[in-house]
């Protein structure tokens, strides 16, 4: 692990603004780190408000778009609604659906099967529109680059709108239009949108239209939040404030389907943190296992009594994924070994049987192992399709587009993406990734880095600072949780392993005259000897809350420990 201590701002300003908000340095110091330099500043980050969302008539299209699903609702056309069968496409169509019902009656939804027909707009889905008489096609979370799938519909007489999010190709779809803030001629002052959060700019500029205010869609902002968490978009700016206000609702009044979720979870206040590894999954479990109806028909349902019965259908899915993604993982680490491949500068594996669902999970959980950019292929239909992830600070995405003339199809982010080679292509492929990402994957990116934002003595960690800390939430890229780093620290005896298999650390630690504060760190055993040496050594710690026999108190989320 490389350590990482994030620059300190200027001396003068951390004073300043300390004085002028009424807080620690230690706090003013966090914020300078965010950008926030002043009252405004502080109180936009602090207090979200409706006023953060911007006008969605400044994205490129809006008044387009708009102006033909109000032209379909007059005429009582059929419009289908379709998204991808991730947590973010199924959320989307989910709330589009939704709203859209209450204006009509000719509103129906489409998930695409992963196996069948794999991601985005599909030629099946196209002809089920054309065989049912729908005469427009609302594409959430997908569509930017399905320039052919677009001009096919508009052959069948199917007009287009998209509600995407991902980077758009050299030429854009022939759509009515297609509304992503990433086009280069949108200048839509925020660009970071998931796509549930281009949907919902969608459902605002509708609803603004008949003079509803935005602060009447709040109901459909548990979905726009869940999305924002699993997509894994920064949680900074408009973010921000969906993601706030999201979870308001998914703690307060959340629908029917979450409710269900969220009983099995038996935790009182939901962070966004609880969202992306305990909701989210449950979601994604539906497209992965059986299909993303299930998980559109639970976020979608209104009966607390229906949504229980999905919600047990989609725990189970849930069940056989975790089985899956553990069974391949182990598999593919063994492939890498017995390929001699653990030095390598990528991780590229393959196995024909390997569930299409879960491997992009697998790639994860591989660079936990092998930390470096990660492709895991499986057999699907004609051809191999793969999932991909990457490290942090590698652009993945960008090393796939070096690599394209061996590819069918390709679509992503930077740090994750999928795509289609042909079986023939697989060798050639492998061996022009490994060489792309040897050549352009920087050395220092080539080992798990923690990020510390600040350096404090155990004394400053008191209540009145983390009831601040957790104003910071909700937490994401670009706003993650603060991590801190503190030396000359001491065991005072209690130091032990613990756990079923003794993985993990549990320490109660102390400065030099300050208070015992107990630390816990998730397979950190090994440490154990530091902590034992009787000489001061360092760590490196997020802060969170214990609560024990009724009692709360302050703990120690150890990251890391240096002798």
């Amino acid at each position: 692990m490389r350590w990482t201590l994030k620059p300190k701002p200027d001396t003068k300003k951390i004073a300043d603004l300390a004085s002028k908000l009424g807080v620690d340095r230690a706090i003013s110091e966090l914020l300078l780190q965010r950008g926030i330099e002043n009252f405004e500043d502080a109180k936009t980050f602090f207090r979200p408000s409706w006023s953060d969302l911007h006008d969605p008539f400044l994205m490129k299209d809006m008044d387009k778009a708009v102006a033909r699903i109000e032209a379909a609702i007059k005429s009582n056309e059929q419009v289908l609604v379709f998204g991808d069968y991730d947590v973010d496409g199924t959320s989307s169509v989910a709330l589009m659906a939704s709203y859209l019902e209450t204006k009509s009656t000719q509103i129906s939804t489409y998930i695409p099967d992963r196996y069948e027909e794999g991601y985005g707009v599909s030629y099946k889905g196209i002809d089920f529109a054309s065989d049912n008489d729908f005469s427009l096609i609302i594409a959430l979370d997908c569509g930017v680059k399905a320039i052919e799938k677009v001009a096919y519909a508009k052959k069948k007489g199917i007009d287009f709108i998209i509600c995407d999010h991902h980077r758009p190709g050299k030429e854009l779809p022939d759509a009515v239009a297609i509304l992503d803030p990433k086009r280069p001629d949108c200048e839509y002052p925020f660009k970071e949108l998931c796509g549930c959060g281009v949907g919902f700019k969608l459902i605002q500029a509708l609803a603004s239209k008949e003079g509803i205010p935005v602060e009447s869609l709040v109901g459909y902002l548990d979905l726009v939040a869940t999305a924002i968490g699993a997509d894994i978009v920064p949680i900074v700016g408009e973010n921000r404030a969906l993601a706030y206000f999201g979870l308001q609702v998914i703690n307060t009044n959340p629908r029917p389907g979450f409710k269900a979720l969220i009983n099995q979870m038996k935790k009182e206040v939901l962070t966004i943190t609880d969202v992306v590894f305990n909701i989210a999954p449950r979601i994604n479990a539906a497209g992965r296992m059986k299909h993303g109806n299930y998980a559109v028909a639970l976020m979608k349902e209104m009966s607390f009594e229906n949504a229980e019965t999905a919600a047990s259908e989609i725990e189970l899915f849930n069940t056989n994924r975790r089985e899956a993604d553990k069974r391949i993982t182990q598999e593919a680490l063994l492939q890498i070994e017995e390929s001699n491949e653990t030095e390598d500068a990528t991780s590229v594996v393959y196995q024909e049987d390997w569930h299409k669902g879960v491997i992009g999970i697998v790639a994860s959980r591989l660079i936990e192992t092998h930390y470096r950019p990660t492709l895991v292929f499986t057999k699907s239909g004609d051809f191999l399709a793969a999932s991909a992830r990457s490290v942090r600070g590698f652009d993945v995405y960008h090393a796939l587009e070096n690599c394209s003339h061996l590819l069918e199809q390709f679509g992503g982010h930077m740090y994750a993406a999928g795509m289609t080679i042909k079986e023939e292509n697989y060798s050639a492929f492998k061996a022009a990734f490994e060489a792309e990402v040897s050549a352009t994957l920087p050395v220092h990116l080539r080992t798990p880095e923690i990020k510390i934002d600040a350096e404090i003595d155990f004394d400053a960690i008191t209540p009145k600072f983390y009831r601040i800390l957790k104003q910071f939430a909700p937490f994401g890229p670009q706003n993650m949780s603060p991590v801190f780093m503190s030396s000359e620290v001491l065991d005072t005896g209690y130091g032990k392993c613990v756990g079923e298999d003794q993985t993990h650390l549990r320490v109660t630690l102390a400065q030099k005259g300050s208070s015992k504060i107990v630390g816990i760190g998730f397979g950190m055993g090994s440490d154990l000897p530091i902590v034992k040496s009787k000489t001061p050594f360092k760590v490196v710690y997020s802060i969170d809350e214990n609560e024990w026999n009724g009692r709360v108190s302050l703990q120690l989320k150890l990251k890391g420990i240096k002798s």
